[in-house]
């Protein structure tokens, strides 16, 4: 089975993408919902978690979210600390999650496929780009936070400048009705390659 690594940055419209992977009876994993659920669910994660950014990381056995932004989002020791520990366990849940399928391919979908190396380990990765301003726009709406705290994340991730070159596919997220047809074109790619 093939995998097809799908990212862009914070605000880029990935999981716009995803949508209409999946609406196309593509199976897709959701390594940033994953990953939510690990950091809550697994007791292994929950410690190694604790161990390395005290109790304060969980509140009534729940991720103490805001605690754990501010650590990540103001010191890129942390960030890179907190995804050296959550993005192993990640995987290990993507093979498994993929083990069960019986596909000739499938998306995995994160925001960190070029930071954190798995695109290494990808038959394909493609990188969905849109407009900086656009980015910044849409995730103070759907964040409801400020643009100072925007930049901090952008800034947090690779520029799409260093992500093109390690891209197999570039998509430039546009209309909706644009993204659906480039989508069905790679769809139609990846069946002419693989089944």
């Amino acid at each position: 089975m093939k995998i097809i690594g799908l990212t862009g940055g914070i605000g880029s419209g990935k999981s716009t993408i995803a949508k209409v992977f999946k609406s196309n009876s593509v199976p897709v994993y959701d390594s940033d919902s994953s990953a939510k659920i690990l950091m809550n669910s697994s007791k292994k994660l929950k410690l190694k978690l604790i161990e390395c950014f005290g109790s304060s990381t969980y509140s009534n056995g729940l991720l103490n979210k805001k605690y754990v932004s501010n650590l990540i989002f103001n010191d890129s020791i942390a960030l890179n600390k907190i995804n050296s520990i959550v993005h192993p366990e990640v995987f290990n849940d993507f093979k498994q999650w993929k083990s069960k399928l019986n596909n000739d391919y499938v998306i995995y979908e994160s925001a960190l496929v070029f930071e954190s190396g798995s695109y290494k380990s990808n038959d394909y990765n493609i990188l969905v780009t849109s407009e900086f301003n656009l980015r910044v726009e849409r995730i103070i709406k759907r964040d409801n936070i400020k643009k100072d705290d925007v930049l901090l994340k952008i800034n947090n991730q690779w520029a799409d400048q260093k992500k093109i070159p390690l891209a197999d596919y570039v998509l430039k997220n546009s209309s909706e009705n644009e993204n659906r047809k480039i989508v069905l074109s790679l769809i139609n790619h990846f069946n002419s390659i693989f089944v």
